[in-house]
């Protein structure tokens, strides 16, 4: 009996032993979680030590299509005429390594968003270079919305003009207001919109492609002309940058797993797609590719032409607009605590005015912000954040 006795005293020992030691960790567990929050609001190293999870709110197909939508716009119709300023193989050369320095900041991006809980690039730059750093960030991000809505407020116009009879100045109306709308509703109204849209939109592309491959002479492309970097170069800038949209779909797919993942890709599928548009039009029309590359096809089909021509600047377009509207609004939300309709006003309501104002030339207008805004916020930043959290560790 005593050797049955100390046997059960040792087995309730060792349980409350291991009960003790249970809370003691997940005590140290807490304290270390409400230390490091404490460290994330105080600014102590600036920002967490791993991605968060949040809970998700559009689909990744959803997500997908915003981020490519907020891409593919205005930028892929005047490709293919940068492109007929330096030849084809260097403009795919060119393109191929924008691409690929633009996808290095946006993963910065997207693992500084995730590491901050979904902030916005306003706030990460506040946080990593400082409060110059974020209103910099801001300025520079908002110097690019306002002169890309612009720019799409204008183009739509003419298209809308051409397409339904229109005035020019009542359809970038009817756009812009129709356009604005689904960017209030918020990003699972604007995801479903642009899943739609994109499949559009790939059809059309895949279609012009092969309306123009009968008409396609290499030799029309084979030619090196330097003169033309700049230009192409800025062109591809302003196609390929997505960066603006990507915390707000960390915030909404919910993983920053798949978000990366997602990334990759919609710099991956609109590079291959700019690609093949750019070097079809090139192949046709050589030095002679127009302006707006899709009005080439109305000499070469007509009515059909014409239809194709004008129905592709309309989606994408529309998928840029709601991409980068919602991406602005979302940042003046954040960084400077603007309730919604304040931000909304704020991000649509000035390119619409300037519209009116008379500023409508469309393609000066993508220069200029492609030169200003989207080499600051896209490129120049996130490398100075990148930088920054490597000398800080």
């Amino acid at each position: 009996m005593p050797v049955s006795g100390k046997i059960e005293r040792k087995k309730v020992a060792t349980s409350h032993g291991r009960y003790y030691s249970a809370r003691i960790a997940a005590q140290r567990r807490k304290k270390l979680v409400v230390i490091q929050n404490i460290r994330t609001r105080k600014g102590v190293r600036g920002i967490r030590t791993s991605p968060i999870t949040i809970k998700a709110r559009i689909s990744e197909r959803e997500a997908l299509a915003v981020l490519i939508g907020t891409q593919i716009g205005a930028g892929v119709l005047g490709l293919p005429y940068a492109a007929s300023k330096v030849g084809l193989i260097p403009a795919l050369g060119i393109l191929t390594g924008v691409m690929l320095l633009l996808l290095g900041t946006a993963l910065v991006v997207l693992k500084l968003s995730a590491e901050m809980g979904g902030a916005q690039m306003s706030t990460i730059a506040g946080k990593t270079l400082g409060k110059a750093g974020g209103w910099l960030m801001y300025l520079s991000v908002t110097l690019m919305s306002f002169g890309a809505l612009l720019a799409y407020t204008a183009g739509m116009g003419k298209v809308f003009a051409s397409l339904f009879g229109t005035g020019e100045t009542a359809g970038s109306l009817i756009f812009w207001a129709l356009a604005s709308l689904v960017v209030y509703k918020g990003l699972e109204v604007s995801g479903k919109t642009e899943l739609v849209i994109s499949y559009i939109v790939l059809t059309l592309f895949v279609a012009v492609i092969f309306m123009l491959a009968p008409h396609a002479k290499l030799e029309n492309g084979l030619y090196v002309d330097i003169s033309g970097i700049l230009s192409i170069t800025g062109v591809a800038i302003f196609a390929l940058g997505g960066h603006t949209i990507i915390p707000d779909i960390y915030k909404g797919l919910g993983s920053y797993e798949k978000t990366k993942k997602l990334v990759v890709l919609a710099f991956l599928i609109p590079t291959a797609i700019y690609a093949a548009f750019m070097a079809s039009f090139l192949l046709v029309f050589g030095r002679e590719t127009p302006q707006v590359a899709t009005q080439g096809l109305e000499s070469l089909y007509g009515r059909t032409g014409w239809l194709v021509g004008n129905l592709i600047p309309l989606f994408t377009i529309t998928t840029a607009y709601i991409g980068i509207a919602l991406a602005q609004q979302s940042n003046s939300e954040e960084f400077i605590k603007l309730r919604r309709p304040v931000a909304w006003a704020l991000t649509v309501v000035p390119p619409v005015l300037a519209y009116l104002a008379g500023i409508r030339n469309f393609a000066d207008v993508l220069a200029f912000a492609g030169d200003t805004g989207d080499m600051m916020a896209f490129i120049v930043l996130p490398l100075l954040m990148w930088l920054a959290t490597k000398l800080r560790k």
